[in-house]
């Protein structure tokens, strides 16, 4: 999952969430750098990522993509739950995403003292350009699929190949994720509980 599903998957809780945000960027013994909440929350996030790569429909969503992004699909398939988490009526109107996103983009500003530096550095660019809420549209689908393909090393297609596969196979997508994120949003809340 990327950063929205990460979020919103911390069920408002200060602490989980900094540490849901921040755990990729949080090496080996630096987590004993964190309070143990939000050490918790480091853990959460990457019992999401396992919970999410295991996942049958996860893997069956991934092969869309294996063509002709390789290993990357796994990255394209975090940022596309992300859109249909956005867009699901069930979790998030318009105005709701809107205001949740500011809400995470205070608390992680409120909180920068204690944050890594590599982080800082992703969060100006998720704040200025509103990742969170800009996951919703296509175009904001677009400017990440970018934003992979450029820094991505060993992927060779422009932004416009994966973002094809996003359009092309929308409902079949949207599926996996209809599928599959109850059964994760479930699992996660008995690891908070």
């Amino acid at each position: 999952m990327n950063f929205l599903a990460h979020a919103y998957l911390s069920f408002n809780d200060p602490a989980i969430t900094i540490g849901n945000m921040i755990a990729d960027f949080v090496k080996g013994k630096q987590i004993n750098l964190y309070d143990e909440d939000i050490q918790h929350g480091i853990r959460v996030h990457r019992e999401i990522d396992n919970f999410t790569d295991h996942h049958p429909l996860t893997r069956e969503a991934r092969q869309l993509f294996r063509p002709s992004c390789g290993l990357y699909g796994a990255v394209f398939i975090d940022v596309v739950y992300d859109h249909f988490l956005a867009r699901d009526t069930q979790h998030f109107t318009n105005d709701s995403l809107a205001r949740f996103s500011q809400s995470v983009y205070e608390l992680l500003e409120e909180r920068k003292n204690t944050l890594p530096p590599v982080f800082l550095q992703v969060f100006h660019f998720m704040r200025t350009n509103d990742w969170l809420y800009n996951y919703s549209s296509r175009e904001g689908i677009f400017q990440s699929f970018s934003g992979i393909t450029r820094r991505a090393q060993h992927l060779e297609v422009p932004a416009t190949v994966p973002f094809a596969v996003f359009e092309n196979h929308y409902a079949e997508l949207k599926n996996c994720y209809e599928g599959f994120f109850p059964d994760l949003e479930a699992h996660v809340k008995g690891l908070i509980a």
